[in-house]
């Protein structure tokens, strides 16, 4: 019982502790195609403002199933998902931008990079001065201010995932989701734009959740990891990557990130061979 005169702890109405300061909550949620494939067990997921969330684990172990169910592109087939407290995903024109990037730089090779960086804007009827303004933030913000009239065929492989990021921070978005969007990058230019997100992550006060393969990549960019196993994807561990910022090359040097890594090893390992962590 609580001393006399003290406070009890407040929560919010409707949520758990973990779920303060929530952006996305996924509770017990799970996704079952139409072949019968069960690609994920019920899954409950948290994204909290401000943090650099990154799922990790094997392929098949429902990482992407997941992030689309987080940005409204797929459905639950039990459990709910609530955006900023509402039970739909936020629509073009709302305060609550969620912005996506993929696998694939998805841009359209007969647009050049400054109309590919403004679709997002023309689908929403923004007026054409405003979303000129945004455009060339978003192109300055990722360093290709100078190749707004390029098509994505003259640009590097590294240049056009720029492009694509800014299609997604064109919006302003408050939540940026990224699919493995690296990984056909050698690992010069993989720790490049590794430094780079994860300025523009602190610069801007975004909310990220991140999809990558690599141990390396989840704890020199994350603030959180979440390790899934396949068949069916399930969460196994959630840790906690306190390490201080800016991070550089001397923190990939560092015994602290050695010793995160091998740890993550060993449940990434556990994950591919099916285990519960």
């Amino acid at each position: 019982m609580a001393a006399e005169g003290a406070l009890a702890p407040q929560r919010e109405a409707g949520r758990e502790p973990g779920e303060r300061n929530a952006i996305v909550v996924a509770r017990g949620v799970t996704r079952t195609y139409a072949s019968g494939t069960r690609a994920l067990d019920p899954v409950s997921l948290t994204i909290r403002e401000g943090e650099f969330l990154t799922l990790l684990g094997p392929s098949g172990c429902g990482k992407t199933t997941l992030l689309n169910l987080v940005a409204g592109l797929d459905a639950p087939t039990e459990g709910t998902i609530e955006w900023w407290g509402a039970p739909v995903p936020p629509a073009t024109g709302d305060a609550h931008r969620i912005g996506c990037v993929f696998q694939s730089p998805t841009l359209m090779p007969w647009a050049r990079v400054r109309a590919n960086v403004r679709l997002p804007l023309d689908l929403a009827g923004a007026p054409r001065a405003q979303s000129d303004a945004a455009v060339d933030a978003a192109l300055a913000r990722v360093g290709l201010d100078g190749f707004a009239g390029a098509f994505p065929r003259e640009l590097s492989g590294g240049m056009r995932m720029r492009a694509s990021i800014a299609r997604a921070l064109v919006t302003g978005p408050s939540l940026v989701l990224l699919d493995e969007p690296f990984g056909a990058l050698d690992e010069f230019s993989r720790h490049r734009m590794d430094d780079e997100l994860a300025a523009w992550w602190r610069d801007a006060s975004l909310t990220i959740a991140f999809v990558t393969h690599s141990i390396a990549e989840a704890v020199y960019l994350s603030t959180r990891i979440v390790v899934m196993a396949a068949r069916p994807g399930r969460v196994i561990a959630d840790v906690p990557v306190d390490a201080p910022w800016p991070r550089g090359n001397a923190f990939r040097a560092s015994p602290a990130f050695a010793a995160q890594c091998v740890a993550l090893s060993e449940l990434v390992a556990r994950a591919s061979e099916g285990g519960h962590g």
